[in-house]
């Protein structure tokens, strides 16, 4: 079915869409990381969101599918600031080359602590689907530190061996510290976590 390209009050029928979707995974991550995915309802995120449930399947088929989108959200716009830091890297050691793309990472789901809540907390253990995303996310994230560590290895900074497991154990730490961090009232300073992630990651790759 073509979607209307009506206006309303001056507003295209697209722009009513694309703001009533991202009002629905607003409200949807504070409810999420507020109440839990579990105890959410699709007609407080409406509510909240000031969309009805009519609106709301136009967008989402289900609540999971809210999930998903901001699983994937909140990784896609970690990865493009890490792809970005990247790009920017020019033949530094080990330690700073990680310290720059941790801080990139730690920069982006750190900015808002509901952020690893629902990364890290509520979207474990949903369902099978979001299980193949997240290990799909795992699979990414530890690419990119494989790759790294590859570039380590190929100037003399770190021994030539095979890093994919390693790397996919960095990735659990990751995922474990910031649980850890989003835990409690009174939060750590993020560069506490950051420093803890940077030197076991440092010493993952370097160690003989």
């Amino acid at each position: 079915m073509a979607r209307s390209t009506r206006t309303y009050r001056g507003v295209p029928a697209e722009q009513r869409r694309a703001e009533r979707r991202s009002r629905l995974l607003d409200a949807a991550l504070e409810r999420f990381t507020a109440d839990g995915y579990h105890a959410s309802r699709i007609e407080r995120i409406c509510t909240d969101a000031g969309v009805s449930t009519r609106n709301f399947y136009e967008e989402f088929p289900t609540k999971q599918a809210l999930l998903l989108t901001l699983h994937d959200r909140i990784n896609e716009a970690a990865l493009e600031r890490v792809a970005t830091a990247l790009e920017e890297l020019d033949g530094q050691d080990v330690p700073s080359r990680i310290s720059t793309l941790l801080g990139a990472f730690m920069g982006s789901v750190t900015a808002d602590p509901r952020l690893p809540r629902l990364n890290y907390v509520e979207a474990v253990g949903v369902s099978p689907e979001l299980e193949r995303q997240h290990q799909e996310w795992v699979a990414r994230w530890a690419a990119l530190i494989e790759d790294e560590a590859a570039h380590a290895a190929s100037v003399g900074h770190a021994p030539e061996r095979d890093y994919r497991l390693i790397s996919i154990a960095l990735v659990g730490v990751v995922t474990g510290l910031l649980r850890e961090w989003q835990a409690h009232d009174t939060l750590r300073p993020v560069e506490e976590i950051t420093d803890a992630i940077r030197h076991v990651m440092v010493a993952a790759i370097t160690a003989p």
